[in-house]
């Protein structure tokens, strides 16, 4: 994938967060790779990393709500983590509502892909960060 006008995606957990990298001219999102560490150096630096080698335009981040709209237990600490992307890296962040980005990540990987449970499990939080920017970036071109 070109590198020029990219854009990481993040589903952010405690113990592992899921990375995607699209493109605004393609309008696609892939999955890139998940962060397991529950070390907070250990993921500033392979996020370090992801930002050094695809200079994306900006970070795009799901934010959990519960099906009422009212934050999740986790959503703090996503808000957290976003107020730390921007800080750190001097670039916009975005944020897409998630909630349904697990659930449909899971399906995709049961059906679509025939993965057994162990390999959705490897794969969930990475697609998940796929589908929410790949949301944004279909949200992004309506509004173009």
């Amino acid at each position: 994938m070109d590198k020029s006008g990219a854009y990481l995606g993040f589903d952010f957990g405690t113990k592992r967060i899921g990375v995607a990298v699209g493109q605004k001219i393609t309008r696609t999102a892939s999955p890139l790779e998940t962060i397991r560490s529950e070390k907070k150096r250990v993921r500033w630096e392979a996020i370090d990393r992801l930002v050094a080698d695809w200079q994306p335009q900006a970070l795009i981040v799901g934010i959990a709500y519960q099906e009422d709209g009212g934050d999740n237990p986790i959503t703090p600490l996503i808000r957290k983590f976003c107020r730390q992307l921007e800080a750190r890296y001097r670039l916009p962040v975005h944020n897409v509502d998630e909630r349904l980005t697990s659930i449909e990540s899971r399906r995709m990987l049961f059906d679509e892909l025939n993965l057994r449970a162990r390999g959705v499990h490897a794969f969930n939080d990475q697609v998940a960060a796929k589908l929410i920017l790949q949301t944004w970036l279909d949200d992004h071109e309506r509004a173009a």
